[in-house]
């Protein structure tokens, strides 16, 4: 479990994907979503 590991939150938010542990939708607003591109 850490950035290597794609279906990890943490994985998912290095490797920009999206999915069930990492939602597009963000619910509370802690931390800005990464710029695409």
């Amino acid at each position: 479990m850490g950035k290597g590991d794609v279906r990890s939150k943490r994985g998912k938010i290095w490797n920009n994907s999206y999915g069930n542990a990492r939602p597009k939708k963000n619910k509370k607003g802690k931390k800005a979503n990464k710029p695409q591109g």
